[in-house]
C-alpha cells in the first residue's frame, strides 16, 4: 500500500507538550499546604488591584477586612453567626452530595424550615412557653425540610429523574409559599411580616452567657462532631459511601439503594430546614424571601471543598465567613463600591477553587527533546 504523502513518520511525532496525571493519595498536609499557598497567592493579586485602582495602602485595606470581621467582641459574634448558619446547612449537604445525589435545592429546604417556624411563632408565641415553642419549631422545621427533600428523592429512586433539576425547581415552589403566606400575615401590606412577637420574644432562641448567639453556635458545633460520626463511623455512612461510588456495587453488596437515597436526602434536607429554624429563631426572627441569603449555594461550594469532612468544611465555612464581613467593611472604610469588595473575595475564592486541580491533579512537562516511542 502506498504511503500517505501526509503522513507524518512514527518516529517524528513529538510528546505532548505537558500531561495532567491523576494523584493517588495526597497527603492531608500536602493537600492544605497548596490551599494556604493559594489563599496567599490570591491576597497578593488582590493588592495589585488594590494599588492598580487606587491609591491606598493594601496592607491598610487588609487590615480593615480583619477588624470588619474580628476587630470587636460584637463583631467576633457576629463573623461566628454567620459561620454557625453557613456551616449547619453545608452539614446538612454533605450527605447527599457524598452519596453524588446533587442537592441544589437547600435554599427552598431552608426557607420551608424558616416558614414552618415562623407560623408557629405567629400562632403559639403569646400562648406557649418559650421552651416548648422552641422545641415544637426545631421538630417541625426538620420535619418539613426533610418532607421537601423527600420529593425529589422518591422520584430520583423511583423514575431516576433529574435531582439537579428536581431539587432547583423547589426552590421557587418554596420562595412563592413564603411570598403567599407573607401576604397574609402581613396586615400593612408592605410584603414583611416584620419581626415578629417583639415584646414577649415568644419563639427566640435564649441569651446564654449573654450572648445571642452562643446556644447556635453551640449547637451547630455539637451538629458538626455528631455529623463527623454519622459519615465516617455509621452503617448509615458506610452505605452512603458505598452508593455514591457505585450503585451497581451497593446492589451487589446488599444495600437497598432507594431506600439509602431518599433516608440520606430526608437527612439532608432536615438538616437545611433546621437551619432555617436557627435563621428565624436566633438571628433575624422575622420570615421572608430573603432569609435563605444565598447561604444554600455557597454551602455548596464549603461542602465540595471540605471533601464532605465536617473539621474540615468548619475551616472553609470560616474562611468565606471572614472574606464575606471583611469586604463588607473595607467597602464602608474606603469607600469601595459593592462590587469592588465583592471582586476582592471572588479573587480569593477562584485561587482556593483553583487548588484543588492542583490537589487532585500534577502537570508533567515533556522533557527537552524527547520524542515518543
Amino acid at each position: 500500500m502506498k504511503k500517505n504523502q501526509f503522513e507524518k513518520p512514527h518516529d517524528s511525532i513529538k510528546e505532548p507538550l505537558v500531561h495532567i496525571i491523576k494523584r493517588e493519595d495526597v497527603p492531608a498536609w500536602e493537600a492544605w499546604g497548596i490551599r494556604i499557598v493559594a489563599v496567599v497567592l490570591g491576597m497578593m493579586v488582590c493588592a495589585l488591584f488594590i494599588q492598580g485602582i487606587t491609591d491606598l495602602n493594601p496592607f491598610k485595606v487588609f487590615g480593615s477586612m480583619f477588624n470588619g470581621a474580628l476587630g470587636s467582641s460584637s463583631r467576633i459574634w457576629q463573623t461566628l453567626k454567620d459561620m454557625a448558619l453557613l456551616l449547619c446547612i453545608s452539614l446538612g449537604l454533605a450527605p447527599s452530595f457524598k452519596m453524588r445525589f446533587w442537592n441544589v435545592g437547600a435554599e427552598g429546604q431552608i426557607l420551608i424550615g424558616g416558614l414552618v417556624s415562623a407560623a408557629l411563632m405567629i400562632r403559639f408565641g403569646n400562648s406557649m412557653p418559650s421552651g416548648i415553642l422552641l422545641m415544637i419549631m426545631a421538630g417541625v422545621s426538620i420535619l418539613a425540610g426533610a418532607i421537601w427533600g423527600l420529593i425529589p428523592a422518591y422520584f430520583k429512586s423511583r423514575y431516576n429523574t433529574n435531582e439537579t433539576l428536581f431539587t432547583l425547581m423547589m426552590n421557587y415552589v418554596a420562595l412563592q409559599l413564603v411570598e403567599f403566606f407573607v401576604d397574609i400575615w402581613d396586615k400593612k401590606q408592605s410584603h414583611s411580616v416584620g419581626v415578629i412577637n417583639s415584646s414577649t420574644k415568644g419563639g427566640w432562641m435564649p441569651y446564654l452567657f449573654k450572648q445571642q448567639f452562643f446556644l447556635m453556635v453551640l449547637i451547630v458545633a455539637v451538629l458538626t462532631i455528631g455529623m463527623y460520626f454519622y459519615l465516617k463511623q455509621s452503617k448509615q455512612g458506610y452505605e452512603i459511601a458505598v452508593v455514591g461510588e457505585s450503585e451497581n456495587t451497593a446492589r451487589y453488596a446488599g444495600i437497598n439503594v432507594a431506600k439509602v437515597i431518599r433516608r440520606t436526602v430526608a437527612i439532608s434536607a432536615g438538616i437545611c430546614g433546621f437551619a432555617g429554624f436557627l435563621e428565624v429563631s436566633s438571628v433575624s426572627h422575622t420570615i421572608s424571601s430573603l432569609t435563605a441569603g444565598g447561604r444554600g449555594f455557597t454551602a455548596i461550594i464549603v461542602a465540595w471543598l471540605g471533601k464532605f469532612n465536617p473539621f474540615a468544611m468548619t475551616l472553609i465555612s470560616a474562611l468565606l465567613t471572614f472574606m464575606s464581613r471583611g469586604a463588607n467593611q473595607i467597602a464602608s472604610d474606603f469607600n469601595f463600591n459593592k462590587h469592588a469588595s465583592s471582586i476582592l473575595t471572588g479573587i480569593i475564592l477562584f485561587f482556593i477553587l483553583g487548588s484543588e486541580f492542583f490537589i487532585n491533579y500534577k502537570l508533567v512537562f515533556r522533557k527537552h527533546g524527547k520524542e515518543a516511542a
